[in-house]
């Protein structure tokens, strides 16, 4: 039987910082819930920005939104005009006060090394009848030569419009789940088709981060790094 556990909860605390990071006494139910609504709405509202993840802070009455996006100029906008209209429909959902809610948006560089972007993209991808083996190889192909030490991509369900829903997966270079202080970066996502809901779940290794040392993830800066092959000659 297998022991199952996310590799992000696995390795918080070590490796990988919380999504929301706030103190709360008497609120914490409240302060939970207003977590889910805010990436609940996000989710819906910035659905063709590339959304890959939200991070919250919270000091008193004061919220900060921090929005990682592979396409930051359908947030921000014309002269930040979206923004500042998210910004107010933020306030509004929250019930602060104007100057309550501030919004940073990060942009995703490379989003062929970010999990949650590369499982959407396959999962959209299945919606639109394309070959799932077809989508998976080219998503492993586009990491691997982005940059990405390893990478695995899962698929499950009625593959292919089968009658019997199936798991099919592939990877290329190393996923080790169990070394705490490997970057595992992972996401998943879903594919309504019409035969059924298909899941979609990413792993991508970025690296090594020994403790005390600072990690720059290559999805968010610094220049792709083409990974030599197998078969490739070891230059003199």
């Amino acid at each position: 039987m297998g022991q199952k556990v996310s590799p992000t909860g696995f390795r918080l605390g070590v490796t990988e910082n919380w999504r929301s990071r706030w103190y709360a006494d008497k609120d914490y139910a409240q302060n939970v819930g207003s977590d889910i609504k805010i990436r609940s709405f996000l989710k819906k509202r910035l659905a063709r920005a590339a959304l890959s993840h939200v991070e919250i802070e919270r000091a008193g009455q004061e919220v900060k939104i921090t929005i990682y996006s592979g396409r930051p100029g359908i947030v921000i906008g014309k002269k930040g005009a979206e923004i500042n209209k998210l910004r107010a429909e933020l306030e509004k959902l929250l019930g602060v006060g104007k100057g309550g809610v501030a919004v940073d948006v990060i942009e995703i560089k490379r989003p062929e090394l970010d999990a949650q972007l590369v499982s959407q993209n396959i999962a959209e991808q299945l919606e639109q009848h394309i070959a799932f083996r077809r989508a998976m190889r080219k998503a492993v192909q586009n990491a691997s030569n982005a940059g990405a030490k390893g990478i695995r991509i899962q698929c499950s369900g009625r593959l292919g419009g089968a009658e019997m829903g199936r798991r099919e997966w592939y990877r290329d270079g190393r996923v080790p789940l169990q070394t705490l202080r490997a970057k595992i970066d992972f996401a998943t996502a879903t594919a309504r088709t019409i035969m059924g809901t298909c899941g979609v779940k990413t792993w991508i290794y970025l690296g090594e981060q020994l403790p005390g040392q600072k990690f720059v993830n290559p999805a968010l800066e610094g220049t792709p790094t083409r990974p030599r092959r197998r078969n490739e000659r070891r230059g003199r």
